[in-house]
C-alpha cells in the first residue's frame, strides 16, 4: 500500500504540458463559436475558457508524475520531457515543428495552434504504436480531468454550458448544524460500528477489534512464519475474507451468521451515504480501482472495477441476472462442474437474488433506456426489462458514484450488515493485503492468516496480521491472481484465462424539440432497466453481444467520444445532455492475462471482433429508429450522419461502414466493467486454478470467491452469478471449518 510519489516536472515540461491540454481543449472567442448554438454567458464562458485557464495541466502533471501506474507511464513522462526541447520535438512531431528562422527548430509549445492540432491527430494513427498509446492516454486523461475537476463550490466552469446539474440534486448530505438530530446510521451508515479504520487512531482501532470479541496480541505469534513478518500486531479470528465486494460479501455474511468470527480485509475505503460526494471525479477517485485510470499494457482496454467497502455491487449499475441456461450447461458438460445443473445451484441463485430484492419492474424509464427500447420496438427486436436489486422507483443514475438512500442492495446493505448484526464480523477498510501467510506441515501447505499493510494515524506504513483457520481471497479478477503468486502459489493457470465482457458504444442526439421528452437527461434514471439479445445468440451458444446502455456522466462521456479539434470537442460537449449511448458486449471468446495489477494484456481475436460488428450495426440502427437527429461510434474519425437528412442508401453504407471499422489499434475506445477467469475452476489442476469447491489446488484451506473462478465469460452482468458461486464456496468453507473443529478436538483428546 505503498503511495506513489510523485515526480515534479521541470518548467520546460509544464510549459510542453500545457500546451498539449490547451491543443485537446483550446480557448474559442466568441466569433468562432457557431451561430446556430446557445449562445448564453454560459456556453461563452465554456468556448473560452482552454484547459490551462481551468488549471488542468497541474492534475495532469501529477497523473503522468505517478499517480497513475502503468507499464507505458515512463515513456509518457519522457515525451513530455522531449517535447520541451527542440531536439525532441522534432523526433516526436516531424516537420510541423520546423521553422523557417534560426534555430530553425521549435519547441512543442512554440508551434502553432493549428499544427499542433494536427500533430495530435497525425499521432493518433501513427505507425508507431507508442505514438498512438501516447495520443490517447492525453487524451483521456486530460479531458476526464477537465469534465470532472471542480472548485471550492463543488461545481465545473462547464456543466451549465453542456446541461449538467452536477451531484444529484435530490441527494442532500447532512451538514454540520445536522449532526445532532441524525442517527449514528444515518451518519456513519450502517455497518459503522464494525468498520476498523487504523488510519484514525491505530489503538482505538485495536481497542475495537478485542471489544469486538477478536483477541490482539502485540507479541510476537506462535507461528515462525508470521515472526519473520515482524508484524505490529496479530488478531486472531476463524476466517479472514480478503475483499468486501459480491464474492467475500458473500462469504463473510454466510460465516458470520453461522456463528464463526470473520474479519473482513478491504484496501478501499469506506463512504457512508452521508458522506457520498456523487462526484464524478472524487467518486472516480475515492471507489474505483487506481483511481478509475487502468487500462491494458497497450492502452487498448479500458478497466473499472471497484475498490471500497462494498467492492462492485457498491458503484455497479444494479444489474442483476441469473446466470443463463446455456451458460451453466456449458459449465456443466464441457468443464465438468456439476455444481452448475445441479438444485444446490438453483437454490443458490434464489437465495441471493432475494437476498438483494431483485425484481424487474420500474416506474419510470431514463433516457438512455427508453431509446433502447424505443429504437427495439420500431425494429421488431426483442427488449426486456432488466432484473435489478433497487426498487422500482429507484430513479438515480448517479450509482455509478455509490448508492445515496440504500435502496440499491449491494453487499454492503445486505451480507455485510449480516455479518455485523450477528456480532461475528468485523471489517478491516483501508487494509491491503500483502501476501496469504503459507506454513508447510507433514508435506502439506496449509493457509494460516493474511499480512496486510495499513497506514497509522501518522501517515507511516505499518504490517499487521490476521492469523486465521480458514482464508478467502475475493478480491476480484484482476487483483487475485496477484496476491496468489506473491503469496507463492505457481499454478499456471493463476493469472491467465482473463475474460473481460469488450463493450464499444454507439451515440445519438435527440434535440430538445424530439423525442424523448425535453426536460429528461441523458444522466438521470435508472441506469438499466431495458436489454436486447437479438444479437447474443442466446439459443445456442451465446458467443454474441447483448445490446444495453452505461451510466456515462461528463468526464468519461468526453473521454470516450471521438476527438478531431478542440472546437468539435466543444460542440460535442453541447450536445452531452441529450446524448444517448446504447452498448454491445460481447461474450468473449478472446482471453488475456495478467502480469500485475497494472500490467494486465489482451487481445481482441477475430470472433469477438465479429461480434462487436454485428452488436454496433444493430445499436446504430436502434438509435436511429428510436427518432435521432444524429448518430455515430467512438471510432477515432469522428463521423456523423444526420439520420433525416440521409437517404436509405447513405444510412445503410454509413451503418455498414461504421459498424465495420477496426477496433485494434486503438483505433476506438474498448471497454469493460466485468473481469472474469483469471484463477478458473475446474477438476483439474493442469487447466484450473480452483477445485470445484473454490478451493486452491495447491494450499489447504485458501478459497477463492470473486468472478476471477468464471470457467469462460459469462455473457451478461455477472453480480449474480458471482453471488451465486461464492453461496456455494461459503458452505464449503463452513464444511472445511466443521473440520478444522473436528480435528483440533481429535488432537485434544
Amino acid at each position: 500500500m505503498v503511495k506513489n510519489r510523485v515526480k515534479k516536472l521541470s518548467s520546460g515540461e509544464v510549459e510542453a504540458l500545457a500546451a498539449l491540454c490547451d491543443t485537446f481543449l483550446p480557448s474559442i472567442d466568441a466569433v468562432h463559436v457557431p451561430q446556430q448554438l446557445n449562445q448564453s454567458q454560459s456556453v461563452l464562458q465554456f468556448y473560452h475558457t482552454s484547459a490551462s485557464m481551468a488549471g488542468t495541466p497541474p492534475r495532469i502533471a501529477e497523473i503522468i508524475g505517478g499517480k497513475v501506474e502503468h507499464p507505458k507511464m515512463p515513456l509518457a513522462r519522457l515525451a513530455i520531457m522531449l517535447l520541451s526541447t527542440w531536439i525532441g520535438t522534432f523526433i516526436l512531431c516531424g516537420r510541423k515543428s520546423l521553422s523557417p528562422k534560426f534555430p530553425y527548430l521549435l519547441k512543442f509549445s512554440e508551434i502553432s495552434f493549428h499544427k499542433r492540432e494536427e500533430i495530435l491527430l497525425s499521432w493518433s494513427t501513427s505507425y508507431f504504436s507508442l505514438l498512438r498509446i501516447l495520443y490517447g492516454a492525453l487524451k483521456f486523461f486530460i479531458l476526464l480531468t477537465f469534465f470532472t475537476q471542480v472548485d471550492e463550490k463543488k461545481e465545473n466552469l462547464s456543466w451549465k454550458a453542456i446541461g449538467y446539474c452536477g451531484p444529484d440534486p435530490g441527494f442532500h448530505a447532512r451538514k454540520p448544524d445536522q449532526e445532532e438530530a441524525a442517527t449514528e446510521e444515518e451518519m456513519f451508515g450502517p455497518l459503522h460500528k464494525r468498520i476498523i479504520n487504523f488510519s484514525q487512531s491505530k489503538q482505538t482501532a485495536l481497542h475495537k477489534l478485542h471489544t469486538s470479541g477478536f483477541p490482539v496480541s502485540e507479541l510476537p505469534s506462535h507461528s515462525t512464519t508470521i515472526k519473520r513478518l515482524n508484524p505490529s500486531f496479530v488478531v486472531q479470528c476463524d476466517a479472514v475474507v480478503v475483499g468486501s465486494g459480491s464474492g467475500g460479501g458473500v462469504v463473510a455474511g454466510v460465516l458470520a451468521k453461522a456463528g464463526y468470527k470473520v474479519l473482513v480485509l478491504e484496501k478501499g475505503s469506506y463512504v457512508a451515504r452521508s458522506n457520498l460526494s456523487l462526484l464524478e471525479g472524487q467518486a472516480m477517485d475515492q471507489m474505483y480501482l487506481r483511481n478509475g485510470l487502468l487500462a491494458t499494457n497497450n492502452m487498448n482496454v479500458l478497466l473499472l472495477a471497484g475498490s471500497t467497502v462494498g467492492g462492485g455491487s457498491t458503484i455497479n449499475w444494479s444489474a442483476s441476472i441469473r446466470t443463463p441456461q446455456h451458460v451453466r450447461k456449458e459449465w456443466s458438460e464441457k468443464h465438468e462442474l456439476r455444481l452448475f445443473e445441479s438444485k444446490v445451484y438453483d437454490q443458490a441463485l434464489d437465495v441471493v437474488c432475494r437476498k438483494m430484492g431483485v425484481q424487474s419492474e420500474f416506474d419510470e424509464e431514463g433516457f438512455h433506456n427508453a431509446v433502447l427500447r424505443k429504437g427495439c420496438k420500431n425494429l421488431g427486436y426483442d427488449v426486456e426489462n432488466i432484473p435489478r436489486n433497487a426498487t422500482s422507483d429507484h430513479y438515480c443514475g448517479w450509482c455509478c458514484f455509490g448508492c445515496k438512500d440504500g435502496r440499491k442492495k449491494g453487499t454492503a446493505e445486505t451480507w455485510l450488515l449480516d455479518s455485523v448484526d450477528s456480532k461475528n464480523g468485523a471489517i478491516l477498510a483501508e487494509c491491503e493485503a500483502a501476501k496469504v501467510i503459507v506454513e508447510h506441515k507433514k508435506g502439506r501447505k496449509r493457509a494460516v492468516g493474511v499480512a496486510f499493510t495499513f497506514r497509522n494515524e501518522g501517515g507511516r506504513e505499518e504490517i499487521g496480521v490476521v492469523e486465521a483457520r480458514v482464508t478467502v481471497t475475493a478480491c476480484g479478477a484482476l487483483c487475485t491472481p496477484e496476491l496468489l503468486r506473491r503469496s507463492g502459489l505457481t499454478n499456471p493457470n493463476i493469472g491467465r484465462n482473463l475474460h473481460i465482457h469488450p463493450v464499444v458504444m454507439g451515440w445519438g442526439y435527440f434535440n430538445d424539440h424530439s423525442w424523448p421528452e425535453a426536460e429528461k437527461r441523458s444522466y438521470e434514471g435508472g441506469i438499466m432497466t431495458a436489454m436486447s439479445k437479438v444479437a447474443a445468440n442466446f439459443d445456442t451458444s451465446g458467443y454474441g453481444a447483448v445490446i444495453q446502455t452505461p451510466a456515462l456522466h461528463p468526464g468519461m462521456f468526453s473521454a470516450v467520444m471521438p476527438w478531431t479539434s478542440g472546437s468539435d470537442m466543444k460542440n460535442r460537449m453541447l450536445q452531452y445532455s441529450r446524448t444517448a449511448h446504447v452498448f454491445a458486449l460481447a461474450r468473449d471468446k478472446s482471453s488475456g492475462w495478467i502480469a500485475s495489477e497494472t500490467d494486465i494484456g489482451y487481445k481482441l481475436e477475430r470472433y469477438d471482433l465479429e461480434s462487436l460488428s454485428s452488436g454496433m450495426e444493430r445499436v446504430l440502427r436502434i438509435l436511429a429508429a428510436a427518432g435521432a437527429e444524429e448518430i455515430g461510434t467512438h471510432h477515432k474519425n469522428g463521423k456523423v450522419l444526420r439520420v433525416k437528412e440521409a437517404s436509405e442508401e447513405e444510412f445503410e453504407r454509413f451503418v455498414k461502414e461504421e459498424s465495420g471499422r477496426a477496433l485494434e489499434d486503438m483505433a476506438a475506445p474498448v471497454c469493460s466493467a466485468h473481469q472474469m477467469g483469471s484463477c478458473r475452476m475446474g477438476v483439474d489442476p493442469r487447466v484450473s486454478a480452483v477445485s470445484p469447491k473454490g478451493e486452491t489446488w495447491e494450499v489447504k484451506g485458501l478459497f477463492v470467491a470473486d468472478s476471477s473462478v468464471f470457467p469462460t465469460a459469462l455473457g451478461v452482468n455477472p453480480m449474480v452469478t458471482i453471488q451465486a458461486i461464492s453461496y456455494c464456496t461459503a458452505q464449503s468453507v463452513l464444511e472445511a471449518l466443521a473440520n478444522n473443529n473436528n480435528n483440533n478436538n481429535n488432537v485434544s483428546l
